[in-house]
């Protein structure tokens, strides 16, 4: 190869990999504006997951500007540093997505999660907040109680030697350090309901907790359902465990 080539490919190279980082970048910020535009109300959520997939596809792009760049810049300090920089942003949004998908194929496509799927705790407060687009507030029936029973077979309710006021209250200290806002907290019924919002969408799933008096002692019900989507990345099975393990580390004995 002579100079006159070399020297050629230098700028073309350095153009490359620009465009590369540039669309790294693009990239990175629309994955992010797909969740504040959508906690803003300015689209739908399913825009949002939309603007995910078009972020993964621009990413693969930009690693593959900043590979050819790489290739063509015969060790251009600029042109390199550019480049491993387009593929380190390019990779991160790559990966993020890929890894989303890769829980979403772990879990069942469900959404609606109980500790009684004979007899689940139903909401009250929290049906007025729900908007026609969500998802109904009654229990989605047997064939996910099936897939339940599979994925999450661990999932059962707490019986307690405490008494129901008792719990009751620990039950909700237990919410409130989970960061859920107490919509409903119904002492006389031993019934409470919350709702917690995720960081980046702002989607919501809502929680709802039954205290029953048996003769065994007292007993704890939780339904946890997302209001959004068809999966819930098991979330809501997840928030049902973190909430029982901490409801009997707060209960004495």
């Amino acid at each position: 190869m002579n100079i006159q080539t070399a020297s050629a490919e230098k700028p073309l190279a350095r153009r490359i990999v620009v465009i590369g980082l540039i669309v790294a970048v693009a990239a990175v910020l629309a994955a992010v504006f797909s969740g504040i535009g959508y906690r803003l109300e300015l689209w739908h959520f399913r825009t949002g997951i939309q603007m995910i997939k078009w972020s993964f596809y621009a990413a693969s792009a930009a690693v593959v500007l900043s590979l050819i760049g790489l290739a063509l810049s015969r060790k251009s300090r600029a042109v390199v540093v550019m480049s491993v920089l387009g593929m380190i942003i390019g990779g991160i949004m790559i990966y993020v997505p890929f890894s989303w998908k890769q829980a979403l194929d772990a879990y069942p496509y469900i959404h609606d999660i109980t500790t009684d799927t004979d007899d689940p705790p139903q909401f009250m407060a929290i049906a007025s907040l729900r908007g026609p687009e969500d998802h109904p507030v009654t229990y989605d029936g047997p064939e996910v109680a099936a897939q339940q029973k599979q994925a999450y077979p661990d999932l059962q309710p707490l019986v307690s030697n405490a008494g129901p006021g008792e719990v009751f209250a620990a039950a909700g200290k237990v919410l409130d350090s989970m960061g859920m806002e107490i919509v409903s907290a119904n002492e006389g019924d031993l019934h409470i309901e919350a709702t917690y919002t995720t960081l980046l969408y702002g989607y919501k799933d809502d929680m709802v907790v039954r205290i029953t008096e048996t003769d065994d002692g007292t007993r704890v019900d939780v339904r946890s359902k997302s209001r959004v989507g068809r999966s819930d990345l098991g979330q809501n099975a997840k928030r049902i465990r973190n909430f029982m393990n901490r409801l009997e580390d707060e209960l004495p004995g």
